[in-house]
């Protein structure tokens, strides 16, 4: 059997320019370091830290223009496995994934793992059930290929509007938590860094598109998992002698357990359904860190789990990515190197969570409030925590804000400023990674699937590249409205985002590879009964009408879409000929890309004509 043809014109240079960048990054790092000790001002330390590496992004996008449409829908299909994998483990929850999982982690312990859970399971089942397939049709979008799958032009124009609503809450998120960030190391608004972003945004990809994206996006990945890694790795160190903190926290864990029960921290439990995710702000040390179901119940644990899997196998804005890779074994190999990532960077919130709650601990042992070590009193002053002055101390005595955990690490162990900055930096870099995989996928549907949706012939070379640009920038710069005028907990934004995501797209995509009986009117009735379910159960949730909480919509959007996909297939006629080839086609990993044979067909025809 024929192999996927694989483009070799990958640069083999690619890993000594990304190891230039790292080390101008820890270059930067370590002269912001001599300038700290130099006693210079802060104010120049913190723009130095948030201004230095979003210039090498930008400058990286810049560099790398395109007026080829496969070069700016889909790299040239010749981005390496590891760096596909990279983008899509850093993008699949963004900097809002990083620092508020990392805050739950901290606040709840062992009921963060259905966060954790949900997402490696969806890189597993985006792997074996979806992505090699997708990779084989070699769509640029989800709706370009829902409607060349079901011949439907209706399909394709549903499913482009029904992808603006998660991707907006998504995009909104992942503004919103970069411009905290941002806000609090430049000193600046809010509203005024999501402007930045924005901006930052538009000049890492306007140029080139998804190649622009694939190599900015890239060093911002590198920039945020460093930022992640190296402080608590320094902590490691400096607590227990050893540079792997997501292996040397167990025996912290063991002691805290043993404070915890001491000081009379309670082992709460929650109701089935109960979803008690701690919400941005200061929020209290409520039950023991290893004791499970304390704040989210044994159902509503499993439902979250299912609903975050389904959300990130079916993502629209990280499914298309897998078509840059150069065939379909890469394919497999980038979604294994997505879940090392997504592993690593979950292990490493956790071990955060870890650490903070061991320097934690040591507080309480302390005694009175008038022993609080420096570190402590500095993460008041800084905004981060509060401190009851009740005698004695004890963990509920400890308000922390959630999203500002992972910023507070560093400070109690006394490093540097510096370090503190560059954590926050390393948010900003995976809010750009994250923000840009939306806004990237979101400008791609709208120039493919909404402007000219009603054709499956492409606009011409130049103005299809032009028409991509366009609505890229528009689409970022829609997300930074939305941002401004929704305030809504980033991790809020998140969930619903994935669980409507997950009940519209993930059972007709999935039925749409292994089900040749599905043809377009199930398809219309699934993502329909699915996003409406989701949305209805969304709102619900926010007025307490079902006592089910919004995130867990999945539990009902998800049946309500394969129902309605499959009542509505078997009792419409059957698909054609066409189409039942067509499916056996994608099914086959060799061979030439689906996508790209019918565009050749298409251009000879056009020439043909003329």
């Amino acid at each position: 059997m024929s192999v996927t043809s694989r483009t070799r014109f990958v640069n083999p240079r690619l890993g000594t320019y990304f190891g230039i960048f790292a080390s101008s990054l820890a270059g930067l790092v370590m002269l912001l370091l001599i300038f700290e000790e130099l006693g210079t001002a802060d104010a120049l330390l913190r723009w130095a830290m948030l201004l230095g590496p979003m210039f090498l992004y930008a400058a990286i996008g810049l560099c790398v223009p395109t007026q080829e449409p496969l070069e700016f829908f889909a790299a040239g299909r010749r981005v390496p496995a590891g760096y596909t994998g990279l983008g899509i483990g850093v993008a699949a929850m963004g900097a809002t994934g990083i620092v508020a999982v990392t805050g739950v982690f901290f606040l709840i312990g062992f009921d963060a793992l259905c966060l954790m859970i949900g997402g490696l399971g969806g890189f597993v089942i985006m792997s074996v059930m979806l992505a090699p397939f997708f990779r084989k049709f070699g769509a640029f979008t989800v709706p370009s290929y829902l409607g060349r799958r079901f011949e439907s032009k209706t399909v394709r124009l549903l499913s482009a509007a029904l992808l603006t609503v998660p991707a907006l809450l998504m995009l909104a998120a992942e503004l919103r938590m970069g411009a905290y960030a941002a806000g609090w190391l430049s000193g600046q608004p809010a509203s005024l860094m999501i402007v930045l972003l924005v901006a930052a945004f538009i000049a890492m990809v306007g140029l080139g598109g998804m190649r622009s994206l694939t190599w900015s996006g890239s060093a911002a990945a590198i920039a945020a998992v460093l930022a992640l890694l190296v402080p608590v790795t320094i902590v490691a160190v400096m607590v227990t002698n050893f540079p792997l903190p997501q292996l040397t926290n167990g025996p912290l864990l063991r002691a805290l357990m043993h404070s915890e029960a001491a000081h009379g921290l309670p082992i709460a439990d929650a109701s089935a359904l109960a979803f008690g995710l701690p919400g941005e702000g200061f929020v209290h040390i409520a039950k023991r860190f290893t004791a499970p179901f304390g704040a989210i119940g044994p159902t509503a644990f499993v439902v979250a789990t299912l609903t975050v899997m389904a959300g990130v196998a079916s993502s629209p804005w990280l499914i298309p990515r897998v078509t840059m890779t150069p065939g379909v074994y890469e394919t497999r190999k980038s979604l294994g190197w997505a879940t090392v990532y997504f592993s690593l960077i979950m292990l490493t919130a956790a071990a955060v969570a870890v650490y903070m709650r061991d320097y934690l601990m040591d507080v309480v042992n302390g005694g009175a409030p008038a022993a609080l070590p420096e570190w402590m009193r500095r993460l008041v002053d800084l905004g981060f925590a509060t401190v009851d002055t009740a005698v004695p101390l004890t963990y509920t005595g400890f308000a922390i804000a959630r999203d500002s955990v992972l910023l507070s690490l560093p400070v109690a162990a006394e490093m540097p400023s510096v370090f503190v900055y560059f954590a926050a930096t390393g948010i900003v870099a995976a809010a750009l990674v994250g923000a840009g995989a939306v806004a990237s996928a979101l400008g791609n549907v709208i120039a493919e699937d909404v402007v000219n949706g009603l054709s499956w012939e492409p606009l011409p070379r130049t103005g299809r590249v032009h028409m991509g640009r366009l609505a890229i920038v528009g689409a970022a710069v829609v997300g930074g409205l939305v941002a401004l005028v929704a305030p809504t907990d980033p991790l809020r934004l998140l969930l619903w985002s994935l669980a409507l995501s997950g009940s519209t797209f993930f059972p007709v995509i999935v039925l749409s590879i292994w089900w040749k009986r599905m043809n377009a009117f199930g398809a219309i009735a699934g993502m329909s009964c699915g996003f409406g379910v989701a949305v209805l159960t969304i709102l619900a949730g926010a007025a307490n009408i079902l006592g089910l909480d919004g995130a867990l919509a999945g539990i009902l959007g998800l049946p309500a879409g394969v129902a309605g996909a499959v009542l509505a297939s078997i009792t419409t006629p059957a698909p054609g000929r066409s189409v039942l080839e067509l499916v056996r086609e994608i099914r086959v990993p060799g061979g030439e890309v689906i996508y790209d044979r019918e565009m050749r067909l298409l251009r000879l025809k056009n020439r043909e004509r003329t």
